[in-house]
């Protein structure tokens, strides 16, 4: 069976294990999903990752490469990623 991870662009076997290890098994899935929620989950399971990733699924859901993503495209990742960190710590009551 191909697994439809794969032939998206930035994803590779390491990062596609990832994902189908946080419950995300094809594009639909990281459509719905979405680049921030799913570096999010990958990041909680415990999974030693960096910003690339985060890039990369991005660049994948947009069908690009992630380096041809513009700064400014990278800026409003990290601060929806900050934004919904800010959000998980108020939800867990934590400082």
């Amino acid at each position: 069976m191909e697994d439809e991870l794969l032939q998206m662009k930035n994803l590779g076997k390491t990062s596609a294990q990832w994902l189908h290890a946080v419950g995300i098994h094809n594009a639909a899935d990281l459509r719905r999903i979405g680049a921030i929620h799913a570096y999010q989950a990958v990041k909680t399971r415990g999974f030693c990752t960096s910003k690339v990733l985060l890039y990369s699924i991005e660049g994948a859901l947009r069908d690009r490469h992630w380096l041809s993503l513009s700064q400014d495209d990278k800026n409003k990742l990290l601060e929806k990623l900050g934004s919904h960190d800010t959000q998980m710590a108020a939800s867990m009551n934590l400082p």
